[in-house]
């Protein structure tokens, strides 16, 4: 009988527990009133709080930060190893976290997309220039699930999606800036 007790005991307080985290938890983040439904909710809720943070905090150090001189990229930054996939939302609602580097070489756009990177190069036809792009993704920790590369003439987009590693620890910045650096050796050579 203490075995009954003791069940009984455990599913009055889940229920209580639910009541809680439903009562905190925007209504639309739960279709319905089971116990998946609601803890899913909540998580996708917590997700999103936690990415408002991570963008309020990165609007915070931009702020203090006093413009350098030179070319700076634009950027919503964020250290790659503070994201993990249980903070990263897959929600739209809110700005991506993202960064672009620009140059008169190659724009290059990064930004967050669930558990990955996706980086947009944008570039006059370079032969050899992809492998030189996965060879830095690759040495800064990253893993190359897809890429696509689009062209119309002498211009070339290259889309890639990528996997951030555990040892990775850029930021977005970082990295637009470092797939950037890959072209210098071009526009060296073409000078």
């Amino acid at each position: 009988m203490s075995h009954i007790a003791v069940e009984r005991n455990r599913r009055r307080q889940m229920n209580e527990h639910l009541k809680v985290l439903r009562s905190l938890t925007p209504c639309f983040y739960i279709k319905r009133g089971d116990q998946a439904s609601i803890i899913g909710g909540v998580i996708e809720f917590i997700k999103e709080l936690h990415q408002v943070l991570q963008a309020l905090e990165s609007q915070k150090r931009r702020k203090s930060l006093s413009p350098s001189p030179g070319p700076s990229p634009r950027t919503l930054q964020t250290p790659f190893h503070q994201l993990d996939s249980s903070s990263i939302l897959g929600n739209n609602s809110f700005k991506e976290l993202g960064a672009s580097c620009n140059s008169s070489v190659a724009d290059v756009e990064v930004k967050i997309s669930g558990s990955n990177v996706i980086l947009k190069v944008i570039s006059h036809r370079i032969p050899g220039q992809v492998a030189k792009i996965i060879s830095v993704l690759e040495s800064l920790s990253f893993e190359v699930l897809h890429l696509n590369i689009s062209s119309m003439e002498e211009t070339v987009l290259y889309q890639f999606v990528v996997k951030i590693e555990l040892g990775c620890q850029l930021s977005l910045e970082e990295l637009a800036m470092e797939v950037q650096q890959s072209f210098c050796s071009e526009a060296i050579i073409a000078l």
